[in-house]
């Protein structure tokens, strides 16, 4: 995503939401989470959830550089304007690994093999999402598996290091996106 389309989100998207709000006088402390999609004609609101979205959080949550104990707290005191939220200056993704089946039914209790291989490089983060443990294995327990995700210094670098880690990893069933990011490479 460019510098260009981020200004266009604040001022065709949050801009306005932020100023209806206002207007409207709906206080609100806590995550306006909005998804977007980004179209032909520029980005579009898809929904606003009142929550953190998994799993672009878990992409935002790689690059924050402040505390989140500290924003939650200023959010919930009204001081938000007083604090300086940083971020790395880096890129960040996350791809999701899938049973099969998913979105629809699938099965469940597949082991899961080489997280700890996967985990061995420090750009890396591996979320569970639909993971469980029995008899002492790792298994599926749910149609989203896994958030793999990656940092680098560029969009680039994050996608590689990101499918590399997931090159490592094994369950009967997986699957996920390949296309991931390659719009904007």
């Amino acid at each position: 995503i460019t510098r260009n389309i981020i200004k266009k989100i604040e001022k065709e998207i949050i801009a306005p939401t932020l100023k209806g709000m206002i207007n409207k006088k709906v206080s609100f402390k806590g995550v306006l989470y909005p998804g977007l999609i980004l179209t032909i004609d520029g980005p579009k609101i898809l929904e606003y959830n009142a929550r953190f979205g998994d799993p672009e959080t878990q992409t935002y949550m790689r690059l924050l550089d402040s505390d989140l104990l500290d924003i939650v707290d200023a959010c919930i005191d009204g001081k938000l304007k007083e604090i300086k939220i940083k971020w790395k200056n880096l890129a960040a993704c996350n791809i999701v690994l899938c049973s099969a089946g998913y979105p629809g039914s699938y099965e469940k209790g597949k082991i899961i093999t080489g997280i700890e291989k996967a985990k061995r490089d420090p750009k890396v983060t591996i979320f569970h999402a639909g993971t469980t443990i029995e008899d002492g294995a790792l298994v599926t327990n749910g149609g989203r598996v896994l958030g793999v995700s990656a940092i680098g210094k560029d969009l680039k670098e994050a996608l590689a290091t990101a499918y590399e880690a997931i090159s490592k990893i094994h369950f009967e069933g997986m699957h996920y996106r390949k296309d991931i990011g390659q719009k904007f490479l």
